[in-house]
């Protein structure tokens, strides 16, 4: 069975505690003048998806860029896998497609890419791959994956790769636009990244 966009809910992941900016909660910095999060919000609408927004903090300010916004299901930042799955608990869709909010720079045809690796290869995963190794933040999830990712993280681990490995995934190839995946983690990242963009 093909999909096409309207079966997807993509994931902004804004949740980490930005420890190497400061502890700034990073969807918000800006990037050329305007927030992170309001940057992939505008690309993903051109793109024709629904958009959740996973924030742990500062939701007052999250909401003010029209999305729905979640919180983690637990409790101190337990990493991307915890977004994951509070996002797919809510959805009304078959899948998520999740990226980070700290790559400003997303290709505008980033949900096609997605959608045409499911229907060549209906893997229940599809991981972008940027030409020398996976990117797992980046990636489309059936989201009836639920219970095998509640039962990984009740185990204690928090490994993407770990989970990944459970599952059938496929390859989505990025290796012409590997730009895409700077991202920012340091205040250097965002100098050299808008001097550049």
């Amino acid at each position: 069975m093909s999909i096409d966009h309207r079966d997807i809910t993509a994931v902004i992941l804004a949740g980490g505690q930005g420890s190497r900016m400061g502890g700034q909660d990073k969807g918000l910095i800006e990037f050329d003048g305007r927030p992170l999060v309001a940057i992939l919000v505008d690309n993903l609408r051109q793109q024709a998806v629904d958009i959740v927004i996973n924030a742990n903090r500062n939701h007052a300010q999250y909401q003010q860029f029209g999305c729905p916004v979640i919180s983690d299901q637990l409790a101190d930042y337990q990493g991307p896998l915890a977004g994951f799955a509070s996002a797919m608990a809510v959805v009304d869709s078959a899948f998520i497609l999740t990226l980070p909010c700290d790559g400003p720079l997303l290709e505008d045809d980033y949900v096609r890419r997605f959608v045409a690796s499911y229907n060549e290869n209906a893997a229940a995963v599809h991981v972008a791959f940027d030409g020398e190794r996976l990117q797992p933040v980046h990636a489309m999830i059936k989201v009836d994956l639920l219970p095998s990712l509640t039962t990984f993280l009740d185990s204690g681990d928090r490994k993407i790769d770990r989970w990944y490995a459970q599952h059938d995934y496929a390859r989505v190839d990025f290796s012409a636009c590997a730009n895409m995946f700077r991202n920012i983690n340091t205040p250097a990242d965002r100098a050299s990244l808008q001097s550049s963009s």
